[in-house]
């Protein structure tokens, strides 16, 4: 197990260090300066050489990456050229919101997604398998930019259920949600189908049914429980995803998190606050993806041998 989870941690610290490479020169790379966006286009050209020296960015790009590296090492993000406040204290302000819009939005997609996806298993053929596989590929097809509008349309604008946008008390935080989990829903729900029917053909169910156990007993202890191990992976890998989602979600809801932060800090060409948004959404998820990997590694001992 030891050498299994070496190999797990060490695959993750090479992505790690891949990821952050790819942030900070594809940035660098983007069309735009930063300097000219915060002093303007009426500048002078002394002004611009002095505030571009200030912010280091007269060095050679290798340099500005050592530098880069050398202030992770410390944990130091930098600071936003707009606003000069630490990028860290930004991030603990709207980080805290985007996980929780995400655990909410992955307990509402377990939520349906169980549910739905053992009464298709139990149902095979039947109109409900085919309305809660139909409802699947529904979710998995609509967009995020497109679910969004429509929830404000139908739960706010007609029915005035819920806020249209901000963050103000659990009621905001219902239309995001499921904004980001239906898509999830709808994945996990056809994992959990197809884990079930699998399950379900196996021998211990047989047995279980032939010492005379309770059918509803045999389907949540032994088929569900011993169906769980996929979905579990899946899981893990989606929560990751519900991160990258998140960008687009906030910016339609007003959510502020670390996805609002990341559009605004573009726009501005505060590449400092961009690095470090893109930064924790990737680590987020490479730390749960190598999560999931031990957690299936454990659940499962047979996968360690490979």
């Amino acid at each position: 197990m030891l050498r299994y989870l070496f190999i797990r941690l060490g695959s993750a610290l090479l992505v790690t260090f891949g990821v952050i490479c790819i942030v900070f020169f594809l940035l660098h790379l983007i069309p735009g300066d930063p300097v000219e966006v915060m002093l303007g286009e009426s500048a002078q050209q002394t002004d611009r050489a002095a505030l571009r020296h200030e912010l280091g960015l007269d060095l050679p790009l290798l340099n500005q990456f050592q530098t880069y590296l050398t202030r992770l090492i410390h944990l130091d993000l930098g600071h936003s050229l707009r606003s000069k406040q630490s990028i860290v204290a930004i991030l603990s302000e709207r980080v805290p919101a985007t996980f929780q819009l995400a655990v909410v939005a992955l307990l509402f997609a377990v939520m349906i997604a169980l549910p739905l996806g053992l009464l298709s298993a139990l149902r095979r053929n039947t109109w409900v398998d085919h309305s809660a596989m139909g409802f699947a590929m529904i979710g998995v097809s609509i967009p995020n930019f497109w679910m969004g509008p429509l929830l404000i349309l139908i739960f706010s604008l007609w029915l005035g259920w819920f806020p249209v946008s901000g963050k103000a008390g659990f009621g905001s935080i219902v239309l995001p949600a499921l904004t980001l989990g239906t898509a999830l829903a709808a994945i996990l729900s056809r994992m959990v189908r197809s884990a079930v029917l699998e399950v379900l053909n196996e021998e211990f169910i047989r047995t279980a049914r032939a010492k005379g156990l309770n059918e509803w007993r045999v389907i949540l202890k032994h088929a569900l429980g011993n169906a769980l191990l996929p979905v579990v992976t899946i899981l893990g890998l989606q929560l990751g995803a519900l991160l990258g989602g998140a960008v687009i979600t906030e910016t339609i809801f007003a959510w502020p998190g670390i996805g609002q932060l990341t559009i605004e800090a573009i726009q501005q060409r505060d590449y400092p606050v961009v690095q470090a948004c893109v930064l924790i959404i990737s680590l987020t998820y490479v730390a749960i993806n190598t999560l999931t990997d031990i957690a299936y590694g454990l659940l499962d001992p047979r996968t360690r041998l490979t």
